[in-house]
Parts: C-alpha cells; structure tokens; sequence
C-alpha cells in the first residue's frame, strides 16, 4: 500500500526531475522537500544508502539553487565533459560503489548493499554533472533510473519503482533536448543583414 510519505516524496521529486529536464530554477526548492521525504521513505526500507544520498541532494540542491539563481538557461549554457574527465569519473563511481557497499555489507543490515551503493555513487556524479548544466548528467541519470526501478519494486516501494521507469524515460528525453540546445549553440552563426 502507498503511504503519504511515499506519494508526496515522489510527488515533489517527479516535479523536480522534470524541471531539471526543461533546464528550471525551480528543480531545486522542489527537490529539496523531496529529498527531505524520499530520505525518510528509504530509511524506513533499509536502503541506508539512499539515505545518505538524500542528505547530499538536500546540500548540493541548496548549492544548485545558489548556482543557477539570477542566471538564465542561455547565460549558464549546458555543456560537454571531456571524455578523459568522464573516464576518470566512471572509475572513481565504480571504486565507490566497491568501498561504499563492502562497508554496508559488512557493518549493517542493509538490502543489496552494492545496487544500493551504484545508485549512490552514480546519482552523485549526475548531480554534480546537473549543477554544472553538463549533458553526461543524463547518461548517469539513465544508469540510475535502471538500477534503481527492480531494486525499489523488490523492496515493495512499488509508486517509486514506476516512477523510475518515468524518470528513465524522461532522463532519455532530457538527455536529447540538452544535446539539441548544445548542437544550436554550435552551429555556425549567419550575418545578419
């Protein structure tokens, strides 16, 4: 059965991760009282990992809002990652999601410790790639969103794990409208008479 705890987080973080998408200063305030709700949910589902990811969104939400408040969607303009960059990244998630879950294996009793951690680990690199208005955010978003949908269902947070479905296929959606903006800003400029 869906509480209000779960239906009101997943509310406010659907409304924030489709703002993010259409590149809004208003994802951020929303997002965080989802964060706030999704950490309680999480917590009372053992997935400790999902806890602590929601107290770095509630800090970095607080931080994206500062960052993108008084600048508009062409003044901070989405950009790319160097390849190298994203490699570099990728080995550090992967190196994360090994510590993080060995640590929640052994200390807690945490369910699927090591999804749990990948969905942790990945979403921390897509949101520093969101604050920065950087395109790959879309691409850790997509990996997040197919770890985390049978890993919620197996958990009984059945509106969460539909959710995530929703969210993948927006991250797909989001993914090709950033990329769009990215392209237009690098067509060759023509005179005007």
């Amino acid at each position: 059965m869906i509480g209000p705890v779960e239906l009101g987080a997943n509310g406010f973080n659907t409304l924030s991760i489709l703002l993010a998408g259409r590149n809004s200063l208003h994802t951020w305030w929303i997002g965080i009282v989802g964060c706030l709700l999704l950490g309680w949910m999480f917590f009372g589902a053992k997935l400790y990992a999902d806890v602590t990811l929601q107290v770095f969104f509630l800090v970095t939400s607080i931080d994206g809002w500062r960052r993108w408040r008084g600048a508009s969607a062409t003044a901070v303009p989405v950009t790319r990652t160097k390849p190298l960059t994203i490699a570099k990244l990728a080995l550090v998630g992967v190196l994360v999601v090994l510590g993080y879950g060995l640590l929640l294996h052994r200390l807690t009793d945490a369910y699927a410790p090591f999804v749990d951690s990948a969905i942790l680990a990945f979403s921390v690199l897509g949101q520093f790639l969101l604050m920065q208005r950087r395109v790959e955010t879309w691409m850790c978003w997509l990996l997040v969103n197919t770890l985390a949908v049978p890993l919620y269902w197996q958990r009984g947070l059945h509106l969460t794990s539909l959710l995530y479905a929703v969210y993948w296929v927006n991250a797909l959606i989001s993914f090709r409208h950033w990329r769009s903006d990215l392209a237009v800003r690098h067509e060759p400029q023509q005179a005007t008479p």
